[in-house]
């Protein structure tokens, strides 16, 4: 069994009757003129690869059946929602999301649809996962800056230096790390972004940011501060504090090319 992922981008302009297609799938697709709604649809699909093709589906077919299919869905909501000056949250979006799945559940041949998110910028994910439609998924990015020296006192400096290399460097070294924290709760509940940023930065990125974990974080006094033990203590430290809603997992980038998941016990 194999999964597949397609994100396909589109702009959406909200006073305009159409939208122009656009040639740059890459950048969105419909293009968007001057200042336009973006955003990234993500297609998770479950299969078994065609021994012939060793494809899936074609990713080309993914994105003109979501154009063809979905597309409209967002444009038709946002339009209506703009001229009438009403505010589209997190319900419209998770409904937008639902009746898209709706509309994309039997077009993938022997393909079923195992996950489907939306990006409603940059840094926020919202996802429906294995056709759940009461539960919704929201994760959101955040950065810090931290130092710290990967060493374990237990064992010898030559030890040390043959596990942790140059990160064993006795005055340490820092990253800007980006932390991606993500929830879920029931569809139909009501989602404050303010109330769930302030909650992450109150209860973790204020104990670690622009500190030395191994010196200004207690935690890591007892254990190396690793980005899987950096991940697991964001973990302990915003589990249980969201109000109608459940951490489901944490992920830490140390760099662009590191990173760990913690989904807890």
């Amino acid at each position: 069994m194999h999964k597949l992922c397609r994100y396909v981008r589109f702009s959406i302009n909200p006073f305009l009757s159409e939208d122009e297609p656009g040639y740059n799938s890459f950048a969105s697709k419909p293009a968007g003129e001057g200042l336009a709604v973006f955003l990234e649809l993500g297609v998770e699909l479950t299969g078994e690869a065609d021994p012939a093709t060793g494809l899936i589906v074609n990713v080309s077919d993914i994105d003109n059946i979501v154009r063809n299919n979905v597309v409209g869905i967002f444009a038709e909501k946002i339009r209506a929602g703009f001229r009438e000056s009403h505010h589209i949250g997190y319900i419209e979006l998770s409904g937008m999301l639902e009746e898209s799945w709706g509309k994309l559940a039997n077009k993938f041949g022997k393909a079923k649809i195992s996950g489907l998110s939306l990006k409603p910028d940059a840094f926020k994910t919202l996802a429906i996962k294995d056709g759940d439609f009461a539960m919704i998924y929201y994760s959101e990015k955040f950065e810090f800056a931290a130092a710290h020296k990967l060493w374990n006192e237990k064992l010898s400096e030559k030890q040390n230096i043959e596990i942790f290399g140059r990160c064993a460097n006795p005055a340490g070294h820092g990253h800007n790390y980006i932390i991606e924290v993500t929830v879920k709760r029931p569809a139909g509940n009501e989602f404050r972004t303010g109330s769930f940023e302030k909650i992450v930065y109150e209860e973790f990125i204020k104990q670690v940011d622009h500190k030395n974990l191994n010196v200004d974080t207690p935690e890591f006094q007892k254990i190396t501060p690793t980005v899987e033990n950096i991940a697991e203590l964001a973990w302990k430290k915003l589990n249980g504090k969201f109000l109608d809603a459940a951490l489901a997992c944490v992920t830490v980038w140390e760099t662009e090319k590191t990173f760990s998941s913690y989904y807890g016990s």
